[in-house]
């Protein structure tokens, strides 16, 4: 069964460590990573973006495809469902479809049209039981074809967005989504800092959680991250697997073009790549 994300993420906060949100592509993401949190005891949130969404068919085909794998493969572990970077009109689509926690991100509105917004959306899901995320300052990267430089979030405006109500921030302190460039100045601790001081205990998201090194991981927690956002390390794991066994021109031997063997390389590869990163934010043995 599906859980709202505001237990997990305080049990983080308090505990210092970050739940992961990995986001889930069709069902080899979405199964690999259940199979993973479960032989590891983590909490765990599904992250899905409009853009995959689509891609998997809609929101309520893949609500079915989650709770499905939850109960046929004996999940026991929490599992929240979430919208990433959801628009207004998204947000209102999966709370109807089913979802347990979503993102609204507000943070390409002015300040005030982002609170008005917001405010709306932490009413209507508070009413429902579901967790929010809120976004300040927007990250940098490439999210659904929207690119952000990779801003460092106001402090002022984070409290105004916190003290509204929603579960959990995603605050830019210089991360970008996507895989980062050679000159990237690292994390702004500082700014970090600020943030939290202003926020108080609401717990932080740190997005972009691909290829920001480990120390940076562990200092971002220390500092109240409770939960930070992998997606593109899945990808190129799985699609380094594939390649692989493409090229060894496994697909043309016996039955190898069969998708169940196909793709099995690139899902034991996200299962790899899960797991190390349950062991980074420190949720083994924490569901």
């Amino acid at each position: 069964m599906l859980v709202s994300a505001k237990e997990m993420l305080i049990k983080a906060r308090d505990g210092k460590y970050a739940v992961g949100q990995f986001n889930i592509n069709n069902l080899e993401w979405t199964k690999a990573i259940l199979l993973t949190v479960q032989e590891n005891n983590s909490p765990v949130i599904l992250g899905v973006s409009e853009g995959a969404g689509k891609y998997m068919g809609g929101y309520d085909a893949v609500v079915g495809m989650v709770n499905g794998l939850i109960k046929d493969l004996n999940i026991t572990v929490p599992v929240a469902l979430h919208i990433d970077h959801g628009t207004y009109e998204g947000v209102l689509k999966v709370i109807e479809a089913g979802f347990s926690s979503v993102m609204f991100d507000g943070s390409h509105y002015p300040i005030d049209e982002n609170i008005k917004k917001t405010t709306e959306l932490v009413k209507l899901a508070g009413d429902k039981g579901i967790s929010i995320e809120a976004e300040v300052g927007s990250i940098g990267g490439e999210e659904d074809g929207v690119i952000g430089a990779g801003e460092i979030a106001d402090a002022n405006e984070c409290k105004q967005i916190a003290d509204l109500g929603v579960t959990m921030l995603a605050a830019g302190i210089g991360n970008i989504h996507g895989k980062y460039p050679a000159n990237w100045k690292g994390l702004d601790f500082d700014a970090l800092a600020k943030i939290k001081a202003a926020t108080g205990d609401v717990p932080l998201v740190l997005h972009g959680g691909t290829g920001i090194p480990a120390d940076m991981i562990k200092k971002a927690i220390s500092l109240g991250v409770a939960k930070i956002n992998v997606n593109t390390e899945l990808q190129l794991a799985f699609a380094e697997a594939t390649r692989k066994y493409i090229e060894a021109g496994k697909d043309l031997q016996g039955k190898g073009f069969d998708p169940r063997k196909l793709l099995a390389p690139g899902f034991e590869a996200i299962k790899v790549s899960v797991k190390e990163k349950l062991e980074l934010f420190g949720s083994i043995n924490k569901a």
